[in-house]
């Protein structure tokens, strides 16, 4: 007689990932504003979250879509810039706080979306290392313009005065608001599009694929995350400089993109929460700090080519149905090996 798993609804998963969300949410805002942890360790924290939604948004061209953009700086310095300069506005100083914070982000968003379109549009028809080149140049074009347009930007030594939005609640909402959308889009029939670019391009184009189309899409969506992460930095910050936003910024966040797994979201998640907190971690051994931080890259890259969670994504639903089956996947296996020893 075949046995029947039992599965969670649908109406039941979207209602145990809320409350998880919202006891993490609570939980997190309880220690970090209760003064359970020190200045350091809240200051970590909110770079993680900001990290995160980096290395999900550049997830979408490099692991789903299959690109090597190497710019992802230059539109989070957008993004950074752009909510700054909201903010610091009168229009933005006359807002209520919580209303100035979302408009501020969703302006920085669309704004570093418009560069992703104009750079995406010629960019996107070039690959593999000529793709990375003219990334990397739109990155190093930003900071140079930064730099010499100091009645907008602050020029070289910055721009003060932006006000501290980003608070533990800020960030992590952006955050998961950022990994279910990204979620969302990726199960689409669009995301579904955007893999088949990934694994073939010939055959995604004689299917019907509009190439062009999904490649701008995705870069620019991913732009528009990379735009909001940028605006939350500015609000961290409430500074803001050029040499924030270098080649090894963008370098940083590859580089937590390929060491979580290409086109696993989970797998950025994790990459951004250690490296954006690892430093902290070997403070106590700064002499060393940077040659262990270089050889735990190096032994993952040996020994996991693919990734710390290769192209697996998490579900909590799933967990929990094989906790629910847990007797029952257990004799199943049994039998299957009583089965095979028989046989």
């Amino acid at each position: 007689m075949k046995q029947y798993y039992k599965r969670i609804s649908m109406p039941a998963r979207y209602l145990i990932n809320l409350v998880l969300i919202i006891a993490f949410l609570a939980a997190g805002n309880a220690i970090v504003s209760g003064g359970v942890i020190n200045r350091a360790q809240s200051s970590i924290i909110l770079q993680v979250g900001i990290y995160i939604i980096l290395a999900v948004s550049l997830n979408i061209v490099t692991g789903y879509l299959g690109q090597l953009p190497l710019g992802h700086a230059g539109f989070m310095a957008v993004g950074a810039y752009a909510g700054a300069i909201f903010w610091k506005s009168g229009y933005g100083a006359s807002l209520p706080a919580g209303l100035s914070i979302i408009i501020g982000l969703i302006f920085a968003g669309i704004v570093a979306a418009i560069f992703g379109i104009i750079i995406g549009v010629p960019a996107l028809r070039l690959k593999g290392d000529y793709l990375a080149i003219i990334t990397l140049g739109f990155g190093e074009i930003i900071r140079v313009c930064i730099i010499n347009l100091p009645s907008i930007t602050g020029g070289t030594p910055g721009l003060m005065g932006i006000p501290k939005y980003s608070t533990f609640l800020v960030v992590y909402i952006a955050v998961v608001i950022s990994c279910a959308i990204i979620h969302m889009l990726m199960k689409s029939r669009h995301g579904r599009a955007i893999l088949s670019i990934r694994e073939n391009e010939i055959a995604a184009e004689s299917c019907g694929i509009n190439i062009t189309y999904y490649k701008v899409m995705a870069f620019a969506v991913s732009s528009f995350f990379a735009g909001i992460a940028g605006a939350l930095y500015a609000g961290y910050q409430g500074l803001l400089t050029p040499a924030s936003f270098d080649f090894m910024a963008s370098i940083n966040i590859l580089v937590m993109v390929v060491l979580g797994g290409m086109g696993s979201m989970i797998g950025s998640i994790i990459a951004a929460a250690v490296l954006t907190s690892l430093p902290l971690a070997l403070q106590a051994l700064n002499t060393y700090r940077m040659v262990i931080y270089s050889l735990l890259l190096i032994i993952v890259m040996i020994f996991k080519p693919s990734g710390l969670m290769g192209t697996y994504d998490f579900s909590m639903s799933r967990i929990l149905e094989r906790i629910i089956n847990f007797k029952q996947i257990r004799a199943d296996k049994k039998a299957k090996k009583a089965g095979d020893a028989n046989g």
